[in-house]
């Protein structure tokens, strides 16, 4: 039986979430566990609901997410985006509501690179005058 699957991927920070859409009842699969157990802060799992809410397909498909690199948070938000490019392939009419949403675009924020004679990339060591 071949059902439909609907693929996204999704980035921000370090993290890098692969989305596969599937048609069923709204569970959500975090690298093989639910999402309640993946993921422990309740603000995070409403973040990545939030493109199921914008375009009103709450509770419509499953969700099957591989994700790996960065936090919590980083993996929040690419689960998001990667959910939002799915139904981007669900129902192209979605781009006008997610993109008034912001939900399509990558956020480009990353961490600063550590430079050479810091502690970390702008954190210099204590001056000592003698």
């Amino acid at each position: 039986m071949a059902t439909v699957q609907y693929y996204g991927t999704g980035r921000r920070k370090n993290s890098v979430a692969r989305v596969r859409l599937v048609p069923g009842n709204g569970t959500i699969t975090i690298n093989g566990r639910d999402q309640g157990q993946y993921v422990p802060f309740a603000n995070l799992r409403e973040v990545m609901i939030q493109p199921f809410n914008v375009t009103e397909t709450l509770g419509n498909y499953d969700v099957l997410v591989n994700v790996n690199g960065g936090g919590f948070s980083g993996q929040a938000g690419a689960i998001r985006h990667g959910i939002s490019r799915a139904l981007l392939q669900v129902d192209p009419d979605f781009r006008a509501a997610l993109k008034a949403a912001g939900l399509l675009t990558r956020d480009a924020r990353m961490k600063e690179r550590k430079k050479p004679g810091l502690k970390k990339a702008r954190k210099a060591s204590q001056f000592s005058k003698r």
